[in-house]
């Protein structure tokens, strides 16, 4: 390119700087994306944009777009003159991913040649949102891929929201485990996400009169272009069935087979070329599903019935921090991790050190070559299985396979509420999995054993630490399983690692104290900056340079820039632009108009009790009543925003996101309240609708009972992007105001101690109720109809818990809260102040980030060191005299 006017016979595309490539080879035209200056840092979005690796000449060919041509769409063609916007957005993705597979083949290659130790994570959720704008920003294409879309006329951001979000998780959990892929990838470690290619994922929202209705995220319909199957790589899956036992050992038999066929996903690293594999299981039918039967006539009825094994992996359980014990569940877990540790021990054997050494102690390394992360006790039938292929399949001893599978696994907690841990009736799992059941029974006598030793006689401690709860029906605590099967176990903030070994697993954090770790929570300031910010990305950049991308530690820099006036304004500026930006949008989906110079107060995050957002709607009935009171008084105007789904089967939260619509009916048509107080239900939150949400909030709202969060994100998220926090002293939010001062953080309400104290005492919520009037103000107003005119009753159950049972205490904290907000809004009111203290919280933000998340991970549990090497790109030589993998592709 370099400035010529041709080449090879492409007609140079007219435009302003003659920066795109459109012209003719072979009959069919094409497009040539630009060669893009290292450190650019202009864009078509006005934001940061990161250097395209230097010399990398980008050849995006949008095949045939331009006079008359035709233009690919996986196998659909389609005319320019008839061509739709998501032709084009298919033929984008499909450029931008041409430009992963070299790296991503060259990845794997490298990881064979150099055999590195393996770090998989296990988990039934990956949360991975839309992968096109990351893809760019990894790839350091963004500059060249907006420039060609301009180049031909199209709208880039109207292209990306074509993407359907990959919604393959509930909430924290899964969105968790997406930043990690990303990290793992960044820090060039050798590491493959495992779990479920769900062919419905977390359902969407839809609000009909104040109601949330559930629909079916069909998100596979028109195509994944980010996918790629491997019928290759295709491995059985064993249900049911009975066990034999011989001299030569146990046997399986009997079983029903599913066949487990994976599709992989590419996961680019931030600008080092290493691009990792996300791998996928989808459930198939084997061909002679029901066939074998001699008995089955019906040929139609047995095809039909191969939908019975095919619904594992149809779609993802909607259930946030709630167990539901279906036999459909438990299949979901067993297929990914069977499939999954079948994938690991090929990978393992296949390796140059796998191969070499003798059949007996072939295993030996196996720890050193092999780290596997439990995300929660989802995937916890890993270790009876791993169990089962090194006893029954390989012949270990059992001392041998023990101890090489605790040293294989290591299990994340992310949940202290009781409804939330998994407990699989024995009857179920001995039904479906029988051998799992027997290795279960045996972990535990050798298990209980050594605690008999250890305390003898001391037979409650015996009940509290089995892996087996006795009672009307017999359960296998999945928790204990995922303790005593691995050499690790840590929670998600310090607070909560805290309650873990002091509370809920105070045994076997008095057996094994070293076992337990923290691991603080973090995000990926790839998608959380970069992508859903680029103003105040390349404003950071202006001021500390690029590296903090890599490296958010550097944040602190920012400190400097406190009481620098320029600064402060440019930081307020970014935050409007987003706020109107976000004010557009919501007029254009929702037909609401807000005040885009009001406080943007958020609460976005799954609909549960433990959240609390009753206690933000008190709040906002409490304000309505301030304003109807008073209406001449200042009233700093807000836009409370709050989002989130609920469970389909959960009542209560099904109530709240009623209650919210019904409370918003009634203040968003008041006269007397006009443009000061506005609510906004936010209708079918995700992971693309928070990268909208997030930029543009002034108040992040992270209220949950002390205690109760494991650790958070969304609060991190918030922080990064420029909004203050109002919340307890719970989750992360505790190392939020330990990182930025407690006075740079609204903190109210009780603390842990309190909360137990509080127990301790018996909590009255009449009380408050007694003592409060704007509370008993507020709480009458729901009880009495006032919100639902038509139904008086509506919301007796809501109340009815309120006062009877909430576990979770929302009187107890509803004045201090009230009156924090009242410190919030004179804040506001002062743009530069708030301002200054907005500053002070991205200073303080760098901790947050996945990538020292993920290095504590390698260095203290999975025992590797994260590499800042780069893989040198597909058009670069590599090393000479480097093997290739067997088949030369990414395995």
């Amino acid at each position: 390119m370099n400035g010529q006017n041709s080449l090879n016979g492409r007609e140079r595309a007219v435009g302003a700087d003659g920066e795109g490539i459109l012209g003719c080879e072979g009959g069919r035209p094409w497009l040539c994306l630009p060669r893009e200056a290292p450190g650019s840092l202009e864009g078509g979005r006005n934001g940061y944009r990161a250097p395209s690796p230097q010399g990398d000449e980008i050849e995006a060919k949008f095949k045939g777009i331009g006079g008359g041509g035709a233009i690919s769409k996986g196998t659909a063609w389609r005319d320019r003159n008839v061509a739709t916007p998501r032709d084009y957005y298919f033929a984008l993705a499909h450029t931008v991913r041409d430009h992963l597979v070299g790296r991503w083949i060259r990845t794997q290659q490298y990881y064979y040649e150099k055999d590195p130790k393996r770090i998989y994570y296990l988990s039934l959720e990956f949360y991975m949102g839309r992968t096109l704008q990351n893809t760019m920003i990894n790839l350091g294409l963004q500059n060249a891929c907006d420039e060609a879309v301009y180049q031909l006329g199209l709208d880039m951001e109207e292209l990306e929201e074509i993407e359907e979000d990959a919604g393959l998780g509930n909430g924290g959990l899964g969105r968790l485990a997406a930043c990690f892929l990303d990290s793992m990838a960044t820090l060039g470690l050798a590491a493959y996400g495992y779990g479920i290619r769900y062919e419905y994922g977390i359902f969407n929202q839809k609000i009909r009169d104040g109601w949330q209705v559930e629909e079916a995220d069909d998100w596979l319909r028109h195509g994944n272009p980010w996918e790629k199957a491997r019928p290759e790589y295709m491995l059985p899956v064993h249900f049911y069935g009975r066990v034999e036992h011989s001299a030569s050992g146990a046997k399986w038999i009997d079983t029903q087979v599913v066949l487990a066929l994976p599709y992989d996903t590419p996961v680019p690293g931030y600008m080092n070329n290493t691009v990792n594999t996300m791998r996928l299981w989808s459930a198939r039918a084997p061909n002679d599903f029901n066939l074998r039967d001699f008995n089955v006539g019906d040929y139609i009825q047995a095809v039909l019935d191969r939908n019975l094994a095919e619904n594992i992996s149809r779609v993802l359980y909607p259930n946030d921090n709630f167990f539901e014990g279906k036999e459909l569940r438990l299949k979901q877990e067993y297929f990914v991790v069977a499939a999954t540790l079948q994938d690991i021990i090929r990978r393992f054997k296949a390796s140059k050190f796998g191969s070499t050494d003798s059949v007996r102690t072939v295993f030996d390394s196996f720890p050193d070559q092999v780290a596997i992360q439990l995300n929660d006790t989802h995937p916890a039938m890993a270790i009876p299985e791993l169990m089962r292929i090194f006893v029954d399949i390989e012949k270990l001893p059992w001392d041998k396979a023990w101890d090489i599978t605790k040293r294989t696994f290591a299990y994340t907690n992310h949940t202290v509420l009781p409804e939330a841990l998994e407990r699989w009736p024995v009857d179920l799992v001995e039904k479906l999995l029988p051998r799992h059941l027997q290795i279960i029974y045996e972990i535990n006598q050798r298990h209980l054993d050594h605690i008999a030793s250890l305390f003898p006689n001391d037979v409650e401690r015996l009940r509290r630490m089995s892996l087996i709860e006795e009672g009307d029906t017999k359960r296998i605590n999945m928790a204990h399983l995922c303790i005593v099967g691995s050499h690790a176990v840590n929670g998600v903030a310090k607070i909560h690692s805290e309650i873990v070994k002091t509370q809920v697993f105070e045994d076997f954090a008095e057996l094994e104290p070293e076992k337990f770790q923290n691991k603080t929570n973090g995000i990926t300031p790839r998608r959380w900056l970069l992508l859903c910010n680029p103003g105040l990305a390349e404003l950071i950049a202006e001021k500390i340079g690029e590296d903090y991308v890599r490296d958010l530690s550097q944040l602190t820099k920012l400190h400097k820039f406190v009481d620098d006036d320029l600064f402060i304004r440019e930081v307020a500026k970014v935050k409007q632009e987003n706020k109107v930006k976000f004010a557009l949008y919501l007029e254009k989906e929702y037909k609401v108009k807000i005040n885009p110079s009001s406080m943007f107060d958020v609460h976005v995050k799954r609909i549960h009790e433990y959240k609390r957002q009753l206690m933000n709607c008190l709040h906002i009935i409490t304000m309505y009543n301030r304003i109807r009171r008073d209406p001449a008084k200042l009233f700093v105007p807000r836009t409370v925003i709050i989002g989130g789904k609920a469970a389909p089967g959960y009542h209560m939260a099904k109530m709240i996101i009623k209650l919210i619509n019904a409370v918003a009916q009634v203040v968003n048509n008041d006269p007397v309240v006009g443009s000061k107080l506005k609510v906004i239900f936010l209708e079918n939150y995700r992971v693309s609708l928070a990268e909208k949400v997030i930029p543009a909030t002034d108040l992040s709202e992270q209220i949950s009972t002390a205690g109760t969060e494991a650790s958070g994100t969304g609060n991190m998220k918030f922080m990064l992007n420029g909004a203050l926090t109002i919340g307890t002293m719970d989750g992360a939010n505790v190392e939020m105001a330990e990182e930025a001062g407690e006075e740079n953080l609204f903190i109210f309400g009780m603390r842990v101690e309190d909360v137990t104290e509080l127990d301790r005492k018996g909590y009255n919520a009449q009380l408050y109720y007694d003592r409060l009037p704007e509370l008993k103000q507020a709480v009458d107003q729901i009880k009495s109809g006032f919100f639902s005119p038509n139904d008086p009753n509506l919301f007796n159950d809501v109340v009815n818990m309120l006062f009877h049972h909430d576990r979770f205490k929302v009187f107890a904290d509803y004045e201090a809260y009230v009156k924090c907000q009242e410190k919030v809004s004179e804040l506001y009111l002062n743009s530069k102040a708030w301002t200054k203290m907005v500053i002070r919280n991205i200073a303080a933000a760098g901790k947050f980030s996945s990538d020292r998340t993920i290095k504590e991970y390698a260095r203290d549990i999975w025992h590797v060191e994260p590499s800042d090497l780069k893989i040198p790109p597909p058009n670069e030589p590599r090393d000479a005299g480097q093997d290739k993998t067997p088949n030369g592709t990414a395995a």
